[in-house]
């Protein structure tokens, strides 16, 4: 038991760390009914769980509220950035992988994509996980 522990463990330390960046369309959500929404979040929450159940997730990320500005060079600011963009960005969460492709593979029941969003899957700086596991 001990050493199943401890080679998950291992495992575990030299995986990947991959954010995934969950984009939307740009659309109103505010007519979706009730039961529509706990169906949208009951999908979500599956998704999330089936990666839990293999040890994957590192940060849960956050869900991000509509409301919001843009800061932009010279100190111009602006609302949105809805009124520029064909998506918004919608959260994110940060998980484990042993590669690209198995990142990919973990995003690909996003429940986002069933409403033609994206996941954008980006590994960290290399050097900088290394780092942090040292010091961790």
């Amino acid at each position: 038991m001990y050493h199943s522990l401890n080679s998950q463990y291992i495992k575990k330390l030299i995986m990947e760390d991959f954010v995934l960046l969950f984009r939307q369309p740009n659309t109103d959500d505010s007519n979706l009914s009730d039961n529509e929404m706990r169906a949208i979040f009951q999908k979500w929450d599956e998704w999330f769980g089936s990666i839990a159940e293999q040890g994957k997730i590192n940060n849960m990320g956050i869900r991000l509220s509509l409301p919001g500005k843009v800061l932009k060079a010279g100190g111009v600011i602006t609302d949105g950035p809805f009124v520029e963009i064909r998506e918004r960005l919608n959260g994110f969460i940060v998980i484990k992988a042993d590669s690209l492709e198995d990142a990919i593979t973990l995003a690909h029941g996003c429940p986002i994509l069933d409403i033609n969003g994206t996941v954008e899957i980006r590994p960290f700086f290399m050097e900088e996980q290394r780092k942090n596991h040292l010091l961790s």
